[in-house]
């Protein structure tokens, strides 16, 4: 969607052009930005690809339990003798459970 639409420009009718020059130049800068990032860890390569910087960062290990219960659901479906090709688990909250 173009960055215009998304912020609220009403849509173009027949013949005007979906993206604006100034949507194009915001994607293309998305486009560097994301270029210059880890798709790992999201820090900027200029910085987690430094030798110097080797020790320089802390990690910590999270718990997402939404894909723990989705990983244990597709190994057992694995085990059971289920094809795990092409194979989604879709995680939802229990029905009541907000907490």
């Amino acid at each position: 969607m173009p960055r215009s639409v998304f912020l609220g420009r009403p849509l173009p009718g027949p013949g005007e052009p979906l993206w604006t020059e100034d949507d194009r130049s915001w994607a293309l800068a998305l486009l560097l930005v994301e270029a210059e990032v880890c798709r790992g860890c999201g820090h900027p390569l200029d910085e987690s690809t430094d030798p110097e910087q080797e020790f320089g960062w802390a990690a910590e290990v999270i718990r997402c339990h939404a894909c723990a219960t989705a990983a244990r659901t597709a190994q057992a479906f694995e085990k059971g003798g289920g094809d795990p090709h092409g194979a989604n688990v879709h995680v939802h909250r229990r029905k009541g459970d907000r907490s």
